[in-house]
């Protein structure tokens, strides 16, 4: 009798035993294996843990923005893979029904996707800020802080004059999380990668250095939105310098003023004094007045070789110029497009 009560107590506790390992097998499963993230969605999630997160606050974001569905589970398969002390920040992509155990090892891994940064038509290095700084994790007050510090610009080459024209305008990759400082290593090794051996001996035979260039690549493209006409544009300039000639670019008052919503350069603002007053002071000013697309920049190096010395918008307003060799004939050309203004009532 005892003896059938001692297997009977054995039983039941095998019995009781299988059933909490199944429950519990099945749970780990279901924790680790089973779908949790996006269930009724098809699009990938974009999730965002920035610098310093605790992983409360990345649970918290997932779970709010019901892009999981589980949380404990999920803080669960963190906490047996480590995960909920080794936050990484940066941008991840979250796929529709993603198992806890695919999301806490691309979390873990750090394995972030990539965002693209784009900058151009950029006159202001307010504008910069603003525009490289769109689609990451740093503000543009960080990046705008350093644009201006001193320290920081000397420390590749360049001054508070002509620092824009270490940043190239084009796309890029970088990482969602980058740094400030990171992201101006990153932009002068672009800097540097565009600045080719054969760029720099074309500059070179210029009389250029690769900051001049970029300085007067700014200048052109200010002048004309017509990639085809920048390299005869910027053979009229490269001629003026060659003769001493003062380079009499109206962007630069415009941006001597600091007045961009000017549409017409008037006597008044050639009275301006300012280093970046083209019609007081001969040659290049001390910096660019806008970020030069690199159109602009190999405009000027592969300039156009003639002998115009003037050039004058043409009065049909397309955008196109007409040259001129002499100033009488610029004159002429000059006339004309004065007279399409008052027609057109632009003062």
């Amino acid at each position: 009798m005892l003896e059938d009560k001692k297997t009977k107590y054995y039983l039941i506790a095998v019995i009781t035993f299988s059933v909490l390992l199944t429950s519990l097998s099945f749970y780990f499963y279901q924790a680790f294996f089973s779908p949790n993230t996006l269930l009724e969605k098809e699009e990938p999630y974009m999730l965002q843990i920035p610098t310093n997160a605790t992983f409360k606050m990345v649970s918290d974001s997932l779970y709010k923005d019901e892009k999981i569905h589980d949380v404990i589970t999920f803080s669960f398969v963190a906490k047996v893979l480590g995960y909920q002390e080794a936050v990484k920040p940066g941008l991840y992509k979250i796929m529709p029904k993603m198992s806890n155990l695919n999301v806490v090892r691309l979390l873990r891994s750090g394995d972030q996707t990539p965002v693209r940064i784009t900058f151009n038509n950029v006159r202001t290095k307010e504008d910069l800020a603003e525009k490289i700084t769109s689609n990451i994790e740093v503000t543009e007050q960080q990046f705008y802080d350093l644009l201006l510090d001193s320290v920081n610009i000397r420390k590749f080459g360049f001054d508070e004059e002509t620092i824009m024209g270490m940043f190239i305008p084009n796309t890029y990759e970088v990482w969602w999380n980058t740094s400030a400082e990171k992201l101006f290593d990153r932009m002068y090794t672009e800097y540097e990668k565009f600045w080719t051996d054969e760029r720099k001996e074309k500059a070179r035979l210029l009389g250029l250095t690769p900051q001049e260039v970029s300085t007067l690549a700014s200048i052109v493209q200010a002048e004309t939105q017509k990639a085809d006409e920048r390299p005869k544009v910027a053979g009229v300039y490269l001629n003026r310098l060659r003769i001493s000639m003062p380079l009499q670019a109206d962007p630069t008052l415009v941006f001597a003023s600091g007045d961009f919503s000017l549409k017409r350069v008037l006597n008044i603002h050639k009275e301006l004094d300012s280093p970046y007053n083209t019609y007081k002071y001969i040659g290049l000013p001390p910096g660019p007045i806008n970020l030069p697309e690199i159109s602009a920049l190999d405009a000027v190096l592969n300039f156009e070789e003639h002998s115009y010395l003037y050039f004058c918008a043409k009065e049909d307003f397309s955008g196109y110029h007409a040259f001129a060799t002499n100033y009488n004939e610029h004159l002429n050309n000059a006339r004309r497009y004065q007279n399409a203004l008052n027609k057109a009532k632009i003062y």
